[in-house]
């Protein structure tokens, strides 16, 4: 076993006075070594019950025969990070966490991982990580937030920032508000949207690194407490059976995420992640792959901020193994790759079918094409990303005037004082991974347009990314990024944009003898940084390379 390393031969005689400090029999020391992976936390809501996920994990591991030793992952709270400072430490705790999970896997020497995630950064960061350290790994989510419930409809936390906009706008008193924020977020989970959290747990389940219902189980369920055991039970398998991440992240499973995705009109982050988890397991996934997978895989559930169908009425249904049931109908996936229980085709004969309004048949997509959508054009010559699944149909071709701030908070002002009019296309620079730095999130700007009713004539584009929550024409991760030159830094106020979603192209129509001129004055200087941020600037690439860090 790996953990001999540390526990078996003479030499290691005082690794054992250790592992006895920590009052293990010699029993426990001979059985397999299982690290548990825990984000539990008190300040995400999506993490406060992964303390009892994980005692489940526990449970699983020792009762397969495997002794369990957790240690931590941190994890930031989007929700709570979003509109300041705060916002740029969301993304580049990914890398925090592969690296920590990384140092930790390696000094202790564990025969197996179960990774026990459950927000934003906090999956793909774990993804990344066992990618590295090959390791036979298990993921167990903590799972779903239930929906909120306000004047008879389901709410999420979209539902949240957008009665921000309505307040601004005159449509919500103070007394309405209130009452949004203390029924929007009922329970604990990972918002409810298929927002980034969820969008990667589901993927996770997609990419065969979890078992089924690991992605739509809802946190407050007793099954996922099961889950969590029969994860655990799982980890000790992989021990014995010898199968690690690698042999599981294959091309093929990538593209099967990928066809997912499309089909569940996923949060656009994944797009950065899953070109981040890619690089770590060295395959060769690029925007090109993204977008070929977009144009020809069905749309088959759209799911809240897009729709109030959320994804507990998806589980409810049969969840990601009903959909890539469906998808292998219309031959969108591969079924003969390897998971962390059988085969994907083993999986999903055990799948419900589709059942025809939350899922789709194949034949009857809600959409031909992807949830996602890669742009390209002078204004985007290494790509962009749009949710194109939670866009109005008036807005999937539209030209526009650029209202163009040099960062988000001076966007936000104007969206919220009512200077963005019908017709404009709101231009929000330097917020990508070096300028940010760390690329943060645009959903107070898209949430106040939407709140203001504005979705239906407003676009906005960024170099920064957009939260899961986020809707309406929202075109991000426009590369090369302001900071490295790229376009979108040398858009002025009143320069018209046009937006083709279906045709896959974003245009600054300003013709090249007069964007010559402009590049002359250059680009704003590099934001004076220090800490964590300033090593990150320095080393994080674009983000059509998934926002990695330099080799």
């Amino acid at each position: 076993m790996r953990s001999d390393a540390v526990k078996t031969g003479t030499q290691q005689a005082p690794h054992r006075s250790l592992f006895n400090a920590l009052g293990m029999t010699k029993e426990e020391m001979d059985r397999p070594l299982v690290g548990i992976v825990s984000s539990y936390n008190e300040i995400v809501p999506g993490h406060m019950n992964l303390d009892k996920i994980t005692q489940a994990v526990k449970l699983g591991v020792a009762m397969a025969g495997g002794t369990p030793v957790m240690f931590p992952a941190i994890a930031v709270c989007d929700g709570i990070a979003m509109g300041h400072v705060g916002m740029k430490y969301s993304l580049v705790t990914r890398d925090l966490i592969a690296d920590s999970t990384e140092a930790m896997a390696m000094a202790h020497q564990f025969d197996a991982l179960v990774m026990i995630p459950n927000c934003d950064k906090n999956v793909p960061g774990l993804l990344m990580a066992a990618a590295r350290l090959n390791v036979p790994t298990v993921f167990v989510s903590g799972g779903p937030m239930l929906a909120g419930h306000l004047n008879g409809h389901k709410t999420s936390l979209s539902s949240m920032f957008e009665a921000v906009g309505a307040y601004a706008a005159g449509k919500l008193d103070e007394d309405g508000l209130t009452e949004c924020e203390m029924k929007t977020c009922p329970t604990c989970g990972s918002c409810s949207g298929m927002y980034t959290a969820n969008s990667m747990n589901c993927l996770t389940e997609a990419l065969g690194l979890a078992l089924p219902t690991a992605g739509t189980e809802p946190a407050v369920n007793s099954a996922r407490r099961r889950l969590a055991k029969e994860s655990g039970e799982r980890a000790v398998e992989l021990v014995k059976q010898n199968i690690r991440p690698l042999d599981i992240l294959t091309k093929k499973n990538m593209l099967n995420a990928l066809a997912t995705d499309m089909a569940i009109g996923a949060s656009s982050n994944t797009v950065l992640h899953l070109l981040a988890i890619a690089h770590e397991a060295k395959v060769d996934i690029t925007l090109d792959d993204i977008d070929q997978m977009s144009r020809k895989t069905p749309q088959l559930a759209k799911l809240n901020p897009a729709s109030s169908v959320f994804i507990t009425d998806l589980n409810a249904v049969g969840g990601i193994q009903t959909v890539i049931r469906e998808l292998s109908k219309g031959g969108h996936v591969n079924t003969d790759v390897l998971t962390v229980s059988g085969t994907q085709a083993d999986r999903i004969a055990k799948a419900k079918d589709a059942d025809g309004v939350i899922v789709h048949k194949v034949d009857d997509p809600i959409r031909k094409d992807g949830g996602i959508a890669i742009l390209s054009g002078n204004l985007a010559e290494h790509g962009s990303v749009v949710k194109q699944g939670a866009v109005k149909p008036e807005m999937m071709d539209f030209t526009g005037t650029a209202r163009v701030f040099n960062g988000e908070q001076a966007a936000c002002d104007a969206i919220l004082g009512g200077a963005i009019k019908a017709g404009d296309v709101v231009v929000i620079r330097y917020e990508g991974p070096k300028g940010g730095p760390g690329m943060p999130e645009m959903l107070a700007p898209t949430a106040a347009i939407v709140g203001k009713g504005l979705d239906g004539n407003v676009a906005l584009i960024t170099d920064g990314r957009f939260s899961g929550a986020s809707r309406g024409a929202a075109i991000g991760h426009v590369s090369p990024e302001a900071a490295e030159g790229g376009l979108i830094a040398f858009v002025e106020d009143g320069d018209k944009i046009h937006i083709d979603i279906p045709n896959r192209s974003i245009t600054l129509l300003v013709d090249d003898a007069e964007i010559a001129k402009r590049r002359e004055k250059g680009i704003l200087p590099p934001k004076e940084l220090d800490g964590y941020l300033k090593r990150y600037a320095k080393l994080v690439t674009s983000s059509n390379t998934g926002a990695v860090f330099a080799d």
